[in-house]
Parts: structure tokens; C-alpha cells; sequence
């Protein structure tokens, strides 16, 4: 790989257009470090900075649009153009056609013979016309070349050049990778999803025992038919715990605030005390002998103490009896806490589920670079149970990922309690985590993520199901409150522990505050002081180096671990500087060796064709619009830097350093073009999260 040159790294000086840099006053004076810390900004050493760069949007009297590029057009401030679902379908199915689309099993084999489909087959046989028209390969090797096993995509592979004899290594049977992954969806099993099919006996059993499922009923259908007859309370009060008086927004869906009001009319059905605390031992049941011992007692007197100790005797052998009876699954659910398994996160370093971003060759790197601790995007429970394959591929593990958990999302104890179970039972993971903190709009609105934070006894309820259904670990994932200035997880602090949660993560923002203003870790303090011993509380927020590491856990012993978010998008080396205990100033060179090692990991995950590498491009590209908004340390006049800072447009210290500090698409795309080559004809792309910590406030 040739080195970036001049045209690779600097962008063009703009023209003289009375821009000021952002370290700079308005009157041209030069700021104060404290000055530009004050003002959120990035002190950048003065000998670096540069004008920032003129859109074509800016000329136009647009404003700077959102950075999109376009090949041919890096600078294009163009809207992408909008398909239709009809219209897409049509190209894929034109796609599938073409020569350059080879069918997999001629592609491994190179045998047109090899396909058993024949004619059926909905991909191309001509192997001729797929060479004639095959691109020519990347550079580099085949990422599967080190493996005993051929190449998975054969001639299809976009480093085929490199590869050995494909018939001679397909014909040898390959032996097992150390590097593989595992909870991959199987065929059988989305098939019976598909068809809702799936038995999940622990759940139903659960949500029985519960009362959240008679008749087989779902809770969705039973709370509606109490709400149309009952109106919605604005308060609300937690079993066993503090209460809370938090408004609750007119437009959430109060499906299971007041569990224990509902009345038995009119073929209603009744939801029992059933959601109280899973620690009070359960009352036996009544039977004949006790009310006629009963009777008699009342009639008779006093009994004798040979009447007493008979009694005694009986009741001892029905008991026994009765504990006989007991079906499987309901000593399933009678599991003395000590039988649970256990998961402990003190003082690991925990890499945050990262919707888009984390995904498992982000991991992967982030594993390399010292994590602990790792989980999965968060995926949809109605998702995963309805079998599709896009939301399980977000419960993929590799085999490096020694502590891994996966992270649900669903708005009702049923959803929970069924995806939990499915899985346990489908999937290899070290804990469920259940988010209640995601603040947006789609999932708030469906009554899941923060809006769970309105709901306390809906809460109790997916919480007691999810954790009495399996004995995986079931942690939460929580904000301070829905609406800024109104906390209230200090008041629940305490229940969630008790409801069965192994370990809560604090989010120090609400969901109003979105990843603006700054982590409130005074009251992430708060709530572990509260939060019982048994109950292991993670604060998450800001943390992007080692002094806010040490500052968290030196403030808060309590406190078990600090979870790492966005600080690792922006430089997943984060690891490395907590548990070596410095300021890492990275170069240019080694920033792009941990680009390689992700796009070499990206086509191992998503594959080596031309499909795959284009996958790997569209995630690198997604991540380089976190990473450029690292700034250097031996470029910061103050260290270490915030996470909040805006950086100003400056020039690094070579012309890498400089196109990594771009906040242009189209430099990002010249960064991912030094990986995997040229970009294809036609090729557009934005990104799809914003990257910055300081949008503004909203009411959602």
C-alpha cells in the first residue's frame, strides 16, 4: 500500500473569506486556553490551526449541509436520492442476474456442475462472462488465507490472486478456526419463529406465575381491557420501595402502573399480587384438613396437644405431597438466588453496546486494545422472536469476546420475558442486558427504552419476569429520568435489586437531554450509595481518558465499574491508556494500523466479495465520523481532552494526520479507498448518527 501523499492529506487552503478560526475572538484576538475550554472548544496549539474550509453549501448562502460525498463529487452538498421499496426489489433482482453475481457454489468449487439447483438456480452460471467482468483484485491478501479451511467466497473473493489451489483445499476437509463465532440464527429455528411456532414453556410459566398471562393472553390484551375501564393515575408507587410522583407524559401508554387495582368484571381479567417481591417466601395453599382443623378449633376450643401434633403430621405429609406434584418448569422458577449464576464487573473495563457502530469487528478491535468487557447492539425483542435474520446477526459472538453480553429492547413483560428465554436457549452470552434508557423517538414511542422510565411498575413486572424466567444474569440499562430535572431512579434504585437485576447501569443524562450538556455524576453517586450490596451499579457518561476513570472510582468507591461509550468511537485505544495509566499520543501511522486490523476483521465478519467489501466500507465510513473528532495530544495546548470539545479546523502533523482530522464525507471515503480500493460508480454515502455531544435539548 503506498503511502497518502500531499493530495491525500491536506485540503485545499481556502480563498480569502473573512472566516475566523474558532480560537479566535471576534475581533481577532487570539483566546485563552480557558477561554476556549469555557466555550466548549478544543485549545489546539496555535502553530497548527487553520482556516476552517468553505463548503460548496456555504457559497450558496446554505449553510454547511450534512457531510454526504459522492464519487466524482467530494464536495457535493446534493440530497440522496429516495427509492421505493418496489424500485429496490427491481435492482436487486436485476443484480442477481448479472454475470458478476456468481453463484456461491461455483464460486468455491469452480465447477459449473457443483450447483445443485441447475437451471433454478437464481444466480449467474457463466463463469466466463463473471471473469470477463470481474474487477481487478484489492491489494493486500485474502483475510481467510491463514486459515486451514479454503476461502469461503472462492472465485468471488476480491483478493483471489492470493489464494492456493481452491479444488485441492475444498476437496481436504478443514479443521475447526480458533477464530470463529458463534450465536448465528438456525435455519430450523426461524423457520418455526416464522410461523410463531417457537415453545418457550419457562416464560409462559413465568408470566403465569406472575398473573401477566391467563388463558394464554397476552399482557398487551389483558391491561387493555382493564384500561378502557380505568382510568390512568398520574402517581405512581413501587412495591417494596419508595415511592415516586413523577408526571407522567399524557401521550405514554400507561399499560401497568396499577397492576394491583384491577377489578374481576365483566370477563376482565384480574392481575394478582403476583408482582410483589420474588423474595417473600410463597404462601402454601389452604387445604381441607387446615379449614376443618380450623372449624373445629373454632368450635371446640383449644385442641389438645395430641390433636396438635397430629396435625402437625398432616400437614407435614401434604406439604410433601403437594411438592411432588410440582411440574418441571415450576421448579424451574423456585431457584434459591444462590443457584443463579453470576456475573462480576468490578473494575473491568466495559465497552457499551453501540447501536450502527459497535458492531463485532468494532469489538473486536476494542477486545485487542485492552476491553473486558463487551456487548451487542441493542436489538428489538419483537424482532428477534418474529425470526429475522438482520436483528439476530446483532447477537453474533467471537470467540475472543471472553465476557459478552447482549442487549433487548421491548416495551412489555411478555416480549421480555420470551426473548430472554429464546435467547438462553438459541444463543452463548454471559448476561441479558435490558435497555430502559434509549431516548429515541421509534422506540420511545412503541413504550419501550426511556419511556420504561415513566412506567416503575412495568418496570418491577419485565424485570421479574426476564430474571425469574432464566438463570442468566439480567442487568438494566437505565438514564437518570425521562425529563430533565426530574430524577428518579434514587427512588428505585433499591427495587431493582430487589426485582432481580444483577447489575444497573446509571446514564447520567435524562432522555430529554439526549448527549447534550454534560453527565451528571454527582447523582450516578447518589443512587449507588443507595443501591443494596447485592446490586452492582455502572455510572456511564463522558468518561474519555484515564483521569475520568480514576476521578469516577476514587469518587464513588461504591461504585463497581464505569462503562465506556462514545469515548472509545473516538478513539478505541481508550482501553489501553486506563490500564497503562497515560496520555497516549497516537500517531498517524498507528491510527491507521488499527483502521487495517478493522477492515481485515470486517471481511473475515461480512465477507471477502465484493458485497462484503463494500459492507466493511459503509461501517468504516460510519466510524470515521466519530474518529474525526479526536484531536491529537501533542496538539492540545490542555490535556486531557473532553468529550464535549468541538475541535477547530487545524493541520496535523503530517498529511494523514491532517485528512483524519477532516470532517468531510468525502475525505473519509479517501481514507477507506487507502483500505479497500477504489469506491464503485455511483457511490453516495451520509452518515447515519450525528457525531457530536453538543445538539440541542429536546422535549421528545
Amino acid at each position: 500500500m503506498a503511502e497518502p501523499t500531499a493530495e491525500h492529506g491536506e485540503l485545499p487552503a481556502p480563498e480569502a473569506t473573512g472566516d475566523v478560526p474558532a480560537s479566535s475572538g471576534t475581533n481577532g484576538a487570539r483566546r485563552t486556553p480557558e477561554e476556549l475550554v469555557a466555550k466548549a472548544i478544543a485549545p489546539v496549539k496555535s502553530e497548527f490551526l487553520r482556516p476552517p474550509p468553505v463548503r460548496a453549501s456555504c457559497s450558496s448562502g446554505q449553510g454547511e449541509a450534512a457531510p454526504e460525498a459522492r464519487a466524482g463529487a467530494p464536495q457535493s452538498g446534493l440530497v440522496k436520492e429516495k427509492k421505493s421499496k418496489r424500485q429496490l426489489k427491481r435492482e436487486r433482482q436485476q443484480e442477481k442476474k448479472s454475470a458478476l453475481n456468481l453463484c456461491p457454489e461455483i464460486a468455491k468449487t469452480g465447477d459449473i456442475s457443483s450447483c445443485h439447483y441447475k437451471d433454478r438456480c437464481r444466480f449467474s452460471h457463466d463463469l466466463e462472462a463473471f471473469n470477463n467482468q470481474k474487477p481487478a483484485d484489492l491489494e493486500g491478501e485474502c483475510p481467510f488465507l491463514g486459515a486451514e479451511e479454503p476461502c469461503p467466497f472462492g472465485l468471488a473473493c476480491r483478493f483471489s490472486g492470493t489464494h492456493k489451489d481452491t479444488a485441492a483445499a475444498a476437496a481436504t476437509p478443514g479443521s475447526h478456526k480458533k477464530n470463529f463465532e458463534m450465536n448465528s440464527l438456525k435455519k430450523d429455528v426461524q423457520k418455526l419463529l416464522w410461523k410463531n411456532k417457537m415453545r418457550l414453556p419457562k416464560s409462559e410459566a413465568r408470566l403465569k406465575t406472575l398473573g401477566l398471562m391467563v388463558h394464554n393472553k397476552s399482557v398487551k390484551k389483558i391491561l387493555e381491557e382493564v384500561e378502557s375501564k380505568e382510568p390512568a393515575s398520574e402517581d405512581c408507587s413501587v412495591a417494596n420501595g419508595n415511592g415516586c410522583k413523577d408526571a407522567v407524559p399524557s401521550e405514554m401508554p400507561s399499560n401497568l402502573d396499577h397492576p394491583q387495582e384491577v377489578a374481576k368484571e365483566d370477563g376482565a381479567i384480574a392481575i394478582n399480587d403476583a408482582v410483589a417481591d420474588e423474595t417473600r417466601p410463597p404462601k402454601k395453599q389452604k387445604n381441607v384438613l387446615e379449614e376443618e382443623n380450623s372449624t373445629s378449633k373454632a368450635e371446640n376450643g383449644t385442641p389438645t396437644l395430641q390433636s396438635a401434633s397430629k396435625e402437625s403430621h398432616t400437614l407435614t405429609e401434604q406439604e410433601a405431597s403437594t411438592d411432588n406434584m410440582m411440574t418441571e418448569n415450576d421448579r424451574s422458577l423456585k431457584l434459591h438466588p444462590r443457584e443463579k449464576k453470576l456475573i462480576d464487573l468490578r473494575d473491568k473495563l466495559y465497552l457499551a453496546p453501540l447501536t450502527t457502530v459497535g458492531n463485532l469487528p468494532f469489538r473486536r478491535v476494542c477486545k485487542s486494545l485492552g476491553a473486558d468487557v463487551t456487548c451487542g447492539e441493542m436489538a428489538m425483542g419483537t424482532n428477534l422472536l418474529q425470526g429475522q435474520a438482520s436483528e439476530w446477526a446483532l447477537l453474533r459472538r467471537h470467540s475472543s469476546e471472553d465476557i459478552f453480553g447482549v442487549q433487548i429492547c421491548g416495551a412489555y413483560p411478555d416480549t421480555v420475558a420470551r426473548t430472554v428465554e429464546l435467547i438462553d436457549q438459541e444463543c452463548t452470552v454471559d448476561f441479558i442486558d435490558i435497555n430502559m434508557g434509549c431516548p429515541i423517538d421509534l422506540v420511545v414511542n412503541k413504550g419501550a427504552g426511556s419511556a420504561l422510565l415513566t412506567k416503575p411498575m412495568r418496570m418491577k413486572a419485565i424485570i421479574e419476569a426476564a430474571s425469574g424466567t432464566v438463570d442468566t444474569p439480567i442487568t438494566v440499562k437505565v438514564r437518570t429520568a425521562y425529563f430533565e430535572g426530574k430524577n428518579r431512579i434514587d427512588s428505585l434504585i433499591a427495587d431493582i435489586g430487589y426485582w432481580g437485576a444483577s447489575a444497573v447501569t446509571i446514564h447520567g443524562r435524562s432522555r430529554q437531554q439526549r448527549y447534550s450538556k454534560l453527565a451528571d455524576w454527582d447523582y450516578i453517586y447518589q443512587c449507588s450509595a443507595r443501591a443494596p450490596d447485592s446490586l452492582q451499579v455502572l455510572g456511564n457518561g463522558d468518561i474519555f481518558s484515564y483521569v475520568d476513570w480514576n476521578k469516577h472510582k476514587s469518587d464513588c468507591p461504591s461504585l463497581s465499574t464505569c462503562m465506556i461509550a462514545r469515548g472509545a468511537l473516538l478513539k478505541p485505544w481508550l482501553f489501553t491508556e486506563i490500564k497503562e495509566q497515560r496520555h497516549w499520543d497516537i500517531t498517524s501511522g498507528e491510527r491507521l494500523n488499527i483502521l487495517k486490523d478493522y477492515v481485515h476483521v470486517g471481511l473475515e465478519h461480512w465477507g471477502s466479495d465484493k458485497k462484503g467489501v463494500e459492507t466493511t466500507r459503509h461501517f468504516l465510513l460510519e466510524w470515521l465520523s466519530y474518529t474525526c473528532r479526536y484531536v491529537p495530544v501533542g496538539l492540545l495546548e490542555v490535556v486531557p481532552q473532553q468529550l464535549n470539545w468541538r475541535p477547530p479546523s487545524y493541520y496535523g502533523r503530517d498529511d494523514l494526520e491532517t485528512l483524519m482530522a477532516s470532517d468531510s464525507a468525502a475525505d473519509w471515503v479517501r481514507i477507506s479507498e487507502m483500505l479497500l480500493g477504489k469506491v464503485p460508480d455511483g457511490f453516495t454515502f451520509a452518515p447515519k448518527h450525528k457525531s457530536n455531544a453538543y445538539d440541542r435539548a429536546e422535549n421528545g
